[in-house]
């Protein structure tokens, strides 16, 4: 009888809202873990738990048998991964690297290319779900790379992510693209529905029966139906994810148009509407925020 070979040491650079759910259920899973973060107090329950600390992004790699990146900015995976102390140090030839973050191609497009002769597997594997996905295992997950590559992780992406919901969508680069692509059209939802019930409200319609009615129609959404709750019920507006980073992410959605000539008129209303609510209410707001610039604008919370 052959015995199962041991768990791959996965090596996580970022602890921050997601990155803290996503690294206890790999642990809970059984896979050993080498992590870092700027803040040393945000490793101290895995530490505590058996996870090692390393000092460096050089230091996870070399003592990782594949490396995961969950963090805030393109910028900051680039310096994680090519500063003096960083990935490529200590990675070893034929490592394995997954960005995890909301970012752009062009950094691990960089690594492929000037290090092909090391024969590193890169994959791109963004998520959807917010900080309560991450906290229960329950990620979307959105994967670009080499088939072999993808299905060899997999049992790693399913400890952190809803297996059914773990989705190979292309070639390098694509899961950045999806990712992107469902955040714009999320905070599109989000901008349209306040829009909405706003008017309904001030109209004179009970904000109950109005959501049931758009709930019931052909304009309904998993936003209308679902996300939106949390304020409507509990004023809620989601500071588990910042607005300042829902504005990153709007940005390189619109950069991203741009780069590949597609005109998004939409989509750039959404983003200065987004920036509006970030200048009002500061960078820590939550990303449902935008729907407080709405309350304000007519006097009265859309509360159920």
């Amino acid at each position: 009888m052959s015995t199962p070979s041991p768990a791959p040491t996965v090596g996580f650079i970022g602890l921050g809202s997601m990155g803290s759910g996503m690294t206890r259920n790999l642990q809970e899973a059984g896979f050993p873990l080498v992590v870092t973060d700027v803040r040393t107090e945000a490793a101290d329950a895995l530490v505590a738990a058996g996870a090692a600390w390393a000092d460096t992004a050089a230091e996870v790699a070399a003592r990782s048998d594949l490396v995961i990146t969950m963090l805030p900015t393109p910028r900051h995976v680039a310096d994680v991964v090519n500063g003096p102390d960083g990935i490529l140090v200590g990675i070893h030839d034929g490592g394995t690297w997954i960005d995890m973050s909301t970012s752009v191609p062009e950094v691990a497009d960089q690594v492929r290319l000037a290090h092909a002769h090391r024969g590193l597997h890169v994959l791109d594997a963004p998520v959807s779900g917010m900080s309560v996905g991450a906290a229960t295992g329950m990620l979307q997950i959105f994967v670009g790379g080499d088939a072999d590559d993808v299905a060899r992780v997999r049992p790693v992406l399913e400890a952190m992510g809803d297996p059914e919901r773990i989705l190979h969508v292309g070639g390098h680069g694509a899961g950045y693209a999806v990712k992107l692509m469902i955040n714009q059209l999320w905070f599109s939802h989000l901008v349209a529905t306040a829009e909405v019930l706003s008017v309904g409200v001030r109209a004179g319609v009970d904000l109950g029966v109005l959501r049931d009615a758009l709930v019931a129609s052909p304009a309904n959404s998993n936003f209308l139906e679902k996300d939106v709750t949390g304020i409507l019920r509990d004023g809620d507006y989601d500071e588990g994810f910042a607005i300042a980073l829902a504005c990153k992410d709007l940005g390189l959605s619109i950069d991203l148009a741009r780069a590949v000539g597609v005109p998004t008129e939409l989509s750039a209303v959404v983003e200065q509407i987004y920036r509006r609510a970030r200048a009002s209410y500061g960078d820590r707001a939550g990303e449902m925020t935008p729907v407080k610039l709405y309350e304000d604008l007519i006097g009265h919370e859309l509360r159920l």
